[in-house]
């Protein structure tokens, strides 16, 4: 067989097969489109929690649709029994039927599943390490020195809130220059820490706490993290949270 004759035939072999294609094709697009089931995401919450905050702000950050379920913790629901039975404490993050607890956990597992958008940790390993580190500092320092100062008296009181400025002058440091602690953009140790400032705003705490003499810049970055949207519409009512939460 001469050499046209070969090109010939296999020129007609492939167009054939296009022409099948291409009739499966619309055969099939004739075939009804069934969309895939959408995300269902539930939030196990407190209004006033700080850590369910933080669980609310990484949602909103990504554009994500959900259910704020408001727990009872006094008569806490079947559901949140079943979804969390180790430890029983919101928030919980349910996703599809399955649910993430612990709030850092549950900020991780919404960046990683909701990837394409507002990314909060960072994409090189050691930076995310360091995230990690940062955020986790954020829960067993600040927050559990804030606890300690709010529910003690007397000298305790004082040293507890000693250790929680020496805490914030080490953020002082390790924010520097940039705006957010995650760089040029708003990460995962920006959502770990702000919701304390929801306090911070309500009880007028700065002028007792962190002069903004003394701390610029960790000042300038609460006020900056809480006019984000993100997070304003995360954090409760002034006047709520004065009613329902016991001043010292």
């Amino acid at each position: 067989m001469c050499q046209t004759a070969v090109i010939r035939d296999d020129f007609c072999h492939t167009s054939s097969f296009c022409v099948q294609i291409i009739i499966k094709f619309k055969q099939m697009s004739k075939l009804p489109f069934e969309p895939a089931m959408g995300d269902e995401v539930i939030l196990l919450n407190f209004w006033l929690s700080p850590y369910g905050m933080r669980v609310r702000i990484a949602l909103e950050e990504k554009s994500i649709k959900y259910e704020n379920r408001e727990e009872d913790l006094s008569n806490k629901s079947a559901l949140l029994l079943q979804m969390n039975p180790v430890h029983k404490k919101i928030p919980v993050l349910i996703h599809n039927g399955k649910p993430i607890c612990e709030s850092l956990i549950a900020v991780e597992y919404i960046d990683e599943v909701w990837n394409d958008q507002s990314p909060l940790l960072p994409s090189d390993p050691h930076q995310r390490s360091q995230a990690r580190f940062w955020a986790d500092y954020v829960d067993t320092k600040i927050y559990e020195t804030a606890i300690r100062f709010w529910r003690t008296e007397g000298r305790e009181k004082e040293a507890a809130r000693e250790e929680f400025l020496e805490c914030i002058e080490l953020l002082e440091e390790q924010l520097g220059n940039e705006p957010y602690f995650g760089g040029k953009n708003f990460g995962f140790v920006d959502v770990a820490l702000v919701p304390l400032f929801c306090y911070f705003n309500t009880f007028s705490l700065y002028a007792k706490f962190i002069h903004e003499a003394q701390y610029p810049k960790i000042v300038a970055w609460a006020k900056r993290c809480t006019q984000k949207e993100s997070v304003s519409k995360c954090f409760p009512k002034e006047q709520d949270v004065k009613q329902n939460f016991p001043q010292k």
